[in-house]
């Protein structure tokens, strides 16, 4: 079976959609934030019309987020000048919408009684475009181009461990967020957004008293220290925690494989950063980021699409096309200008994600007779007593949970 190509029948086979029609959704959650934003969540999710489809809230948020994220890059594409405040605060309430609206949708399927896998998945798909504007608009916020690796090292550090915690959940069968996870992360980047909107952006480059450091150091360092924290617990899951025969995946294949297509996306992006004879992250940092950004993305949905059909993950990809041609253009010693190859690897990688995303979202909608962006009319409205009852999900005695935020829900 070819594995680099659109083909004309579905992407999804009959065994995949039946697997998926199967799929039952495990999750647990060590969240120090998630408790106390429930009220919050709840309140909200009692003001939204029953009308309201569940993917549609989260599809608005994440647009909401794309184009505050867009306009602050407008002002400060490579992250070097100040952007203004006005952008900070703009993306400081964009993620909080996005956040918050991602984590209502689940609780509004099951108020509509229209849970089904595909909220799972379109959800985690949200979440992997999210990933790469939330990371990019906080680097910007700090101006941390001027200083590329740093730019570098945290942009993609925020893709790659999004993707591993989609590879230890397909190893292990079992989401699983720590006290300090998604929802913290958010949080904080929100509060980077306001720090920079009401000190000015300037703030972060100031010297710390006693110190030999800016102030945009303490933040990151913390960051980084956070993602080595991630890092090790993802390893250890994922060599550990195998739930297939003789500790393989949940489709029986080596807990290693989902290491190449990583590895298929960050090492280039590296090898091109590094040896450009245009500088051409350093240039354009944020085209650079969307654009391997994207190419993360459709990676990481099939990886999610793989873990709910229990089926092996294919390694190679269509998306892969525009990284191969910068790094072909390099040995080549840059035939073609690498900003026309950069541009083109961003609207293909953009093209080809939405395109694939489409085309799964049709199949699995056909397969289980529903709507991604309506309610049916058939569709029955819980009949619990209270709104509270219906959205108040706790925690058993072993700290899981299954709905109690945006990456537990099915919807």
């Amino acid at each position: 079976m070819p594995l680099l190509a659109y083909k004309e029948q579905r992407i999804l086979s009959p065994q995949q959609l039946r697997k998926l029609s199967e799929h039952k959704y495990s999750c647990f959650s060590a969240s120090l934030l998630d408790p106390l934003l429930q009220p919050w969540w709840n309140w909200l999710v009692a003001q939204t019309p029953l009308w309201l489809a569940p993917n549609l809230i989260t599809i608005v948020g994440l647009i909401l987020n794309i184009v505050t994220t867009l306009i602050l890059i407008c002002y400060s594409p490579n992250g070097v000048e100040p952007p203004p405040r006005w952008t900070c605060f703009l993306c400081a309430l964009g993620l909080f919408v996005y956040q918050s609206l991602d984590s209502i949708d689940g609780k509004q399927a099951r108020r509509t009684n229209t849970s089904s896998p595909l909220g799972e998945l379109f959800d985690h798909g949200c979440d992997s475009i999210s990933t790469i504007f939330v990371a990019l608009s906080a680097c910007i916020s700090c101006q941390l181009g001027h200083y590329p690796n740093w730019l570098f090292f945290q942009c993609f550090c925020a893709i790659a461990l999004f993707y591993c915690a989609h590879w230890q959940t397909y190893v292990s069968g079992t989401m699983r967020f720590g006290r300090i996870d998604v929802t913290e992360a958010q949080f904080s980047i929100i509060a980077i957004h306001l720090v920079s909107a009401i000190l000015g952006p300037e703030i972060w480059l100031t010297k710390m008293p006693y110190l030999e450091c800016e102030t945009r150091s303490l933040p990151f360092y913390m960051a980084s220290g956070i993602d080595l924290s991630l890092a090790l617990r993802y390893s250890k899951s994922i060599l550990n925690e195998g739930c297939g025969k003789n500790g393989s995946s949940v489709a029986g294949t080596s807990v290693l494989s989902p290491s190449i297509p990583l590895t298929l996306v960050v090492l280039p992006a590296l090898m091109i950063a590094q040896k450009s004879p245009d500088n051409i992250f350093t240039e354009h940092a944020s085209v650079f980021i969307l654009a391997f950004g994207m190419v993360a993305a459709k990676i990481t949905n099939k990886l999610v699409i793989a873990h709910m059909t229990k089926a092996e993950m294919e390694y190679l990809d269509w998306s892969l096309l525009g990284p191969a041609l910068l790094f072909l253009n390099q040995y080549f010693n840059c035939i073609v200008p690498e900003i026309w190859l950069l541009w083109f690897t961003l609207a293909w990688g953009t093209q080809d994600l939405l395109r694939y995303c489409a085309q799964v979202c049709l199949e699995i909608c056909q397969h289980l007779r529903i709507d991604l962006f309506r309610i049916p009319y058939s569709a029955k409205v819980s009949s619990t007593s209270s709104v509270g009852s219906q959205i108040n999900f706790g925690v058993d005695k072993n700290g899981s949970t299954s709905h109690r935020k945006s990456k537990s829900k099915l919807h």
